[in-house]
């Protein structure tokens, strides 16, 4: 982060390579849309080579990827209304791979999940995200969110509650 925040390219290619899957994975499960996810990533990127010399933490600089890849998805998501289509991981889970029953179940599931994320707030969607699938804290949801720890929980608590109703039948 040095390196890159003194002008080294290489160094800063190093972090996009390090941040960029975390970073389109958060952006893809918000719009589900690969090309507004590119596009918010590469953004985001930009924007943080400019702005790196502005940064003197470097253990911020992670937290600001975050806060601002889901900022730039939230402000996509309000400016565009109706919501597009999910387009799920493709990743297959090992217990799917042997049986194609499985698979189907497997696929199924993740098509019923990613409904019920839809009917989340968008608020709601990128704290449970930023939790359940990128491990962040509550502290850094709540610094990426620019909201309270309180608020965070709270949202993540309603999104659980919504989405435990909604994948009831799989139980």
């Amino acid at each position: 982060m040095v390196r890159a925040r003194d002008g080294d390219m290489r160094a800063f290619e190093v972090l996009v390579r390090r941040y960029q899957g975390p970073m389109y994975r958060l952006a893809m499960h918000l719009l589900a849309s690969r090309g507004d996810a590119e596009d918010v990533v590469q953004e985001v990127f930009l924007t943080a080579w400019r702005r790196l010399g502005q940064l003197r933490d470097e253990a911020a600089f992670v937290g600001w990827l975050y806060r601002t890849t889901s900022n730039r998805c939230l402000n996509m998501i309000r400016a565009r209304r109706p919501v597009a289509e999910t387009d799920l991981d493709k990743r297959e889970s090992a217990e799917a791979a042997g049986s194609p029953e499985r698979a189907a179940q497997v696929r199924e599931q993740m098509i019923a999940l990613a409904a019920a994320l839809k009917r989340l707030t968008p608020e709601q969607r990128a704290c449970w995200l930023l939790r359940e699938v990128h491990g962040r804290s509550y502290e850094e949801i709540a610094g990426v969110m620019g909201t309270t720890r309180t608020a965070v929980r709270g949202r993540i608590a309603r999104a659980r509650v919504q989405l435990v109703e909604a994948m009831a039948p799989w139980k």
